[in-house]
């Protein structure tokens, strides 16, 4: 890694920190001299809006993705957009967090139609996806007259800024940097001959688990390959609501019974929105709607996941000719488009219940998952 790749990636490290942790990040678009702070919606209170607004010396605006957007029938936006608020117009924290992740579908009065979000914005909210937050937030532009004071601020320590152009980069800077932590045999239940790898991601916000199954030297020559995202609720407390925690074991056991290969377990919860968002996710399905259109409600895409990850821990395994066990076409060409050559393909299913039909149904109608035979549908 360069000296500059570094300094790039301590920032965004504290920028992704901060914005967990409940503290605004000042965002610069260096291109067009502007800069805004960002707030996470989930941490939001009057006090830290009063105090932005005092700091930053202009309207604050509610920033959302296109996808949100798009759930509140306000389609047209490319990305992403912001809604000021009304000068003279006061709202509950309740209503602004609603109009941003809620089940509304409507804006509250006290906002203007929404306008394009500024490069700073819209890299703020790049932020809040990496750091597994809602992505939305409560953005304020800096006013010309305050540019002294934030300078001063950040110079003293006192605020971390960040420019837009790595910010908006966040999902790539860790590329090829993925570091091979520890490992251990863990005997298994399906396959007592099981080694397990932890890899990490640079910016430590993510662990990655290769569980190398049978003995390398008899693997087949395609080596069976098994690409599985994280589910605590299914894979640990055997949910309803998935079919993750059948489908664990059988790639275990299938895998074992190929001749030995690998299972990649990667730290995806919820399609890649992480666990509190997952969990909001599924409050929002109780509500009547599917996952893709909950995942949606919230201002997520149908499916967050990126498998750049998968391709970094297959080449630090030296494996580069796989038989791949899924259900999902994207994984196929993901792997394919970094380098990885996918002779074959096998399904594999979990069980089809009373509480995870729908899950499933949407899954294949909405994400073009390979399930019609599991379903019985045409």
């Amino acid at each position: 890694m360069t000296h500059d790749s570094e300094i790039a990636m301590h920032q965004v490290e504290r920028a992704l920190f901060d914005l967990r942790r409940g503290v605004p990040v000042l965002v610069i678009d260096e291109s067009a001299g502007e800069a805004a702070l960002v707030f996470p919606i989930e941490s939001i209170s009057h006090e830290r809006l009063d105090a932005l607004v005092e700091q930053a010396g202009s309207t604050p605006a509610l920033t959302l993705t296109a996808h949100r957007l798009a759930a509140m029938g306000l389609d047209g936006q490319e990305s992403a957009a912001s809604l000021s608020l009304q000068p003279g117009q006061s709202m509950s924290i309740e209503a602004i967090y609603e109009t941003a992740a809620g089940a509304t579908t409507v804006p509250p009065d006290g906002f203007a139609a929404p306008g394009p979000a500024s490069r700073s914005e819209r890299a703020g909210l790049a932020l809040l996806r990496r750091a597994l937050l809602v992505p939305a937030a409560v953005t304020v532009t800096v006013a010309p007259e305050r540019q002294t004071t934030i300078e001063a601020a950040v110079a003293r320590g006192e605020l971390l800024a960040v420019p837009a152009r790595l910010a908006e980069r966040c999902f790539e800077l860790g590329r090829g940097m993925l570091k091979r932590i520890s490992e251990a045999d863990v005997p298994l239940r399906e396959a007592e001959q099981a080694r397990f790898v932890l890899f990490r991601e640079p910016d430590g916000l993510r662990e990655h688990l290769a569980v190398l199954i049978g003995e390398r030297e008899d693997w087949p020559e395609s080596v069976p390959v098994r690409l599985h995202s994280s589910c605590l609720t299914g894979d640990l407390f055997a949910s309803l609501r998935c079919d993750c925690g059948e489908q664990l074991t059988r790639a275990v056991s299938t895998i074992r019974e190929m001749g030995g290969g690998v299972l990649l377990y990667l730290a995806q919860e919820g399609r890649g929105i992480g666990l509190a968002n997952k969990l909001r996710a599924y409050a929002i399905q109780d509500q009547g709607h599917d996952t893709v259109e909950a995942d949606q409600r919230l201002g997520f895409g149908d499916d967050e996941r990126r498998y750049g990850v998968a391709v970094d821990m297959l080449r630090a395994l030296d494996i580069a000719r796989i038989h791949l066990l899924t259900n999902n076409p994207a994984k196929l060409v993901a792997l394919a488009n970094g380098g990885i050559e996918v002779n074959d393909n096998g399904r594999l299913f979990g069980r089809v219940t009373q509480q995870n039909r729908r899950y499933l149904s949407a899954k294949a109608r909405r994400s073009g998952h390979l399930l019609q035979e599991l379903l019985g549908e045409s």
